[in-house]
């Protein structure tokens, strides 16, 4: 009996699809009042790439207020923002697809996800991080790109 509530959060979290990385609020500012819920925001969220020591993404998106937003049930827009930088030593515990997705939140209750994707481009030894959304039946072209140089004396390990 005690495995059910376990079961049921297990269920859910694989329906929502939430990712292993956890993004750390770093602040917001409202755009839109709203009387009854919270306010249209933008947020500002900072990650981790869990395979690359030092380098931090910092997302910004739009994150829709009012009701269906303090319920969850809001479709957020699909513009965001990315910038992501060196901030400590780069180092590779080991070697990376030359492009993998690293991070994606969900922006809807169940269709839309914000994602990441990490490219490495061996010729300039830079880390390329690049930002869209994507919805089951249609996407958004609307993306933003940034790169993080890597210094020549620490080569990219590339599978």
């Amino acid at each position: 009996m005690t495995q059910r509530p376990v079961l049921a959060t297990l269920g859910l979290l694989a329906i929502t699809g939430l990712s292993a990385a956890h993004a750390e609020n770093i602040g917001e500012v409202d755009t839109v009042f709203k009387l009854i819920g919270p306010d249209h925001k933008i947020v500002v969220e900072a990650y981790d790439d869990p395979k690359v020591a030092g380098v931090a993404c910092y997302v910004s998106r739009a994150k829709t207020g009012g009701i269906k937003g303090a319920l969850g049930l809001a479709e957020d827009k699909s513009e965001a923002s990315i910038a992501c930088r060196q901030t400590g030593p780069i180092s590779f515990a080991k070697a990376l697809p030359q492009q993998e997705e690293v991070f994606n939140e969900r922006i809807s209750l169940v269709f839309k996800k914000l994602r990441i994707v990490r490219m490495v481009d061996t010729q300039r030894n830079a880390l390329v991080y690049l930002t869209y959304s994507d919805r089951v039946i249609e996407g958004s072209p609307q993306n933003s790109v940034t790169a993080v140089a890597v210094d020549r004396g620490t080569p990219i390990p590339v599978k």
